[in-house]
């Protein structure tokens, strides 16, 4: 499988409005980030971590989350069916090798002591080959060369770039020919932010180790290409939990899985046993397609713009009124911001309206609550971009998304700035540092993002 789409659309969530608005033409004798920076700090700090702090369980009745498993467990992405349930035979063994970014190998570690305590899977470290999974950190432009549209991806049957290639050549590496799993392998960018490597890491060994596809009517899950969510969930542990079950064997049919999966989810989430189903209906292709046009690379922005347009008018065709109808609002929002600002703005606002009221929706807010802070900076009302930015910080926070937090931290800086808060300013300012250096990576990234919403800022804040 691979990540594509999923890296796009966080940096457009993170993304902000300069560029729309006539304000964010930087007013000539107003310092910018960088010459503040001068001032405030010598040097930007090292990046910033988390702890790997685990995750709730889901609140969804057990016969949701069944056919949830049962629709991750036997597709691919791309709709081809699975013919049987494979997986690997526990204890797992996990290398990491090549060249890997800063603090992967740290949050690595972090990932296998929380897939051991809330997924109960036998996972270890091996220091030496042969491993049951790889994890190769390539530069980018490698993985580029051999998908270009991937900034990550996990192939069966192999343990290295070259493995893959020789493999490809051969019509090998195939996960329909599967029986069950032995060796699969990992490729991850080592020239990207520690957030990027980690985000790729986290879905990517959640795939290897267990489903395949991507479910856009999944709220609460890394195994859905909105990618709202960057680490895996308390759904996700709970679907690996139950992949690696006992009762559960490699070389299984749907139906045999499908007849076992209610006593397992009984036995492992008692909770799903008293909460009323709530099944959402499938997501047509035609949806899924507008919506990788719109937000993908590649395509002219006219054609992404009419895509936006197509995937809007599916979702409300559908009748849809869950987190799909609102990433169809936001997905507007972000494709038409600069040639329709005024009717971006009113997406994201429909978007939050209707994320406000669908559960799990609440780190879907905090991307929407960017933009619109975005656009408060922008009109001069400090006192909204820090209620947005006060409510959703700590939702950021508790998802481990460094891009989100920091871009939310620097919204909440100028906020102060224009307010006069001078010495609080500084203080949110060089806390978002850290954060920014694991979300943004290098330091001219960090400090353009600073640049940019700091061109929002219509007033001298220097009075």
């Amino acid at each position: 499988m691979t990540k594509a789409l999923g890296r796009c659309v966080r940096w457009l969530a993170v993304a902000v409005l300069c560029g729309v608005f006539a304000a964010c033409a930087p007013v000539a004798d107003w310092p910018g980030p960088a010459q503040r920076l001068a001032v405030e700090v010598p040097s930007l700090p090292p990046a910033r971590s988390f702890a790997g702090r685990g995750a709730s369980q889901p609140s969804r009745a057990n016969s949701d989350m069944a056919r949830d498993f049962l629709d991750l467990a036997f597709r691919l992405e791309s709709g081809r069916s699975l013919p049987v349930f494979t997986r690997f035979e526990e204890p797992v063994t996990v290398r990491l090798s090549g060249r890997p970014s800063p603090g992967l190998e740290a949050d690595l570690d972090r990932l296998l002591a929380r897939l051991r305590a809330e997924a109960g899977i036998d996972i270890r470290r091996a220091r030496s080959a042969p491993a049951a999974i790889t994890v190769e950190a390539v530069p980018r432009a490698r993985i580029r060369r051999v998908l270009p549209q991937a900034a990550c991806f996990v192939v069966p049957e192999v343990s290295s770039l070259a493995d893959y290639l020789a493999a490809r050549r051969g019509g090998l590496a195939s996960w329909t020919e599967l029986t069950r799993r032995d060796r699969v392998a990992i490729f991850l960018p080592m020239d990207v932010s520690p957030q990027e490597a980690r985000d790729c890491l986290h879905e990517e060994l959640a795939q290897a180790l267990g489903p395949l596809n991507d479910l856009y009517r999944l709220p609460d899950s890394v195994f859905n290409d909105d990618n709202m969510h960057t680490v895996l969930t308390g759904f996700d542990m709970l679907i690996l939990r139950a992949y690696y079950d006992p009762a559960l064997q490699n070389g299984m049919s749907r139906d045999q899985v499908a007849a076992r999966l209610p006593a397992i989810l009984a036995r492992l989430n008692p909770a799903g046993e008293r909460v009323a189903p709530r099944p959402l209906p499938a997501t047509p292709r035609a949806w899924i397609k507008a919506i990788q046009t719109a937000l993908g690379p590649g395509a002219p922005p006219a054609r992404q713009q009419a895509a936006a347009v197509e995937a809007l008018r599916i979702a409300q065709a559908q009748g849809w009124r869950d987190h799909r109808l609102a990433f169809s609002y936001f997905a507007f929002g972000r494709v038409w911001q600069h040639e329709d600002p005024a009717g971006a703005r009113r997406a994201f606002e429909r978007a939050d309206r209707i994320y406000a009221a669908v559960p799990e929706g609440d780190v879907h807010r905090a991307f929407a609550a960017a933009q619109l802070a975005a656009y408060a900076l922008a009109e001069g009302d400090a006192a909204r971009v820090r209620m947005l930015t006060e409510m959703h910080l700590p939702v950021a926070a508790r998802h481990e998304n460094a891009m989100l937090m920091a871009t939310l931290m620097m919204l909440r800086a100028e906020a102060l700035e224009m307010q006069g808060q001078r010495t609080d300013a500084r203080a949110v300012r060089v806390d978002s540092l850290g954060w920014a250096r694991y979300g943004f990576g290098s330091e001219w990234a960090v400090l353009a993002k600073l640049q940019e919403i700091a061109a929002l800022n219509p007033t001298d804040p220097r009075g």
